[in-house]
């Protein structure tokens, strides 16, 4: 099953909406066909370890990350290849959540295979997460918050710089990371001191260019700075408060960029979600990271610890926060730790 899941892996950025999805064959204890979803609309996961196997399928076990599906959509059901195939027994991490493709693991057990679905479900699980929150939380996008930090949790000098906290190998695991997210956000006092473009610019090419979100209450943004000037080519919007004053925003309007106007950042998720965002990747700046942290609205954190002190002037990593004691103080779980080259990457899940 780990095999399968780091098959699945490679589907990031290409498979949006569909799951990441990987798939072996075994027999005889050997792995005789590997297969993953590699693109949206393309071949599922199954048919392609299937067809690789060959021969070698009939009376194999098919290791799958979801269960297989039982439905035509843009592909056959993937019921209907195992079948085929001659496999004994299918092993599925975990269960389709959508319920026009699930229903093949019952379907498969009619027909006398062995089916077994849960092995390596909270690993499944969490490499699905944006797939999955789509069926559990329709009102608003799956919201990830990823922050590179020095030592002591500061994301900027006292300068408010922040070029760069984290070596090259983090700043590449961000690109790949941009690419399976619908959004990018950022809050407006970082789109004024850095000018970022939020583009992906990374081994994988996002099959749709995340679109670029800005949260600034004030609307007040210079049209030269990138996102703005370049709205027309990449989608952006802006998440502005309903008092923002009509001269900025008609501005910002001009330039391309579509402005929602929100009395909280829950509304805001709730507009953006509106218009199609299901996955939004935060990348700060503090009192964003605090304030969508303090209201629970963070689902997951991508934090990249660098090996540096930058000490109390320092701008802090989340401002904002409000301080619970230790007895009432939120404990998320750990879905991921390693290195990054000299940094340190900690992925954690709201549990």
């Amino acid at each position: 099953m780990n095999l399968a899941l780091d098959l699945a892996w490679q589907g990031w950025g290409r498979v949006h909406p569909n799951p990441l999805v990987g798939a072996v064959v075994l027999a005889g204890g050997v792995v005789v066909g590997e297969g993953w979803h590699a693109e949206f609309g393309d071949r599922h996961a199954e048919p392609v370890a299937l067809d690789r196997a060959g021969e070698k399928a009939r009376g194999a076990t098919l290791i799958v990350t979801l269960e297989p599906c039982d439905h035509r959509g843009k592909q056959p059901p993937c019921t209907d290849a195992i079948v085929r195939a001659g496999v004994r027994r299918v092993v599925a991490a975990m269960a389709d959540p959508n319920p026009e493709a699930s229903g093949g693991a019952a379907r498969l057990g009619s027909l006398g295979l062995e089916v077994q679905v849960g092995a390596a479900r909270e690993a499944a699980a969490a490499q699905n997460a944006i797939f999955l929150h789509r069926f559990r939380n329709q009102s608003r996008p799956f919201v990830a918050l990823k922050l590179a930090t020095s030592l002591d949790g500061r994301i900027a000098d006292s300068a408010g710089h922040s070029r760069w906290i984290s070596g090259e190998p983090a700043r590449n695991y961000v690109h790949w990371l941009r690419a399976g997210f619908d959004a990018i956000g950022v809050g407006g006092r970082t789109v004024r001191l850095d000018d970022p473009r939020l583009s992906v610019r990374g081994s994988v090419t996002p099959r749709v260019a995340p679109r670029r979100v800005i949260f600034d209450a004030g609307a007040d943004l210079d049209p030269k700075l990138m996102l703005i000037s370049t709205a027309r080519e990449t989608p952006t919007t802006l998440v502005t408060a309903p008092e923002a004053r009509a001269d900025p925003v008609d501005r910002l309007t001009a330039a391309g960029v579509s402005v929602v106007r929100a009395a909280s950042l829950e509304e805001g998720l709730r507009a953006l979600r509106a218009e199609g965002v299901s996955s939004l990747l935060v990348e700060g700046g503090g009192r964003l990271a605090g304030a969508l942290l303090g209201s629970g609205l963070v689902d997951r954190y991508y934090w990249v610890q660098s090996p540096l002190w930058l000490g109390d002037r320092g701008v802090p990593a989340t401002a904002g926060l409000p301080s619970d004691p230790i007895a009432r103080a939120e404990r998320w779980a750990v879905v991921e730790r390693r290195a990054l080259g000299g940094d340190t990457l900690l992925v954690l899940d709201r549990r």
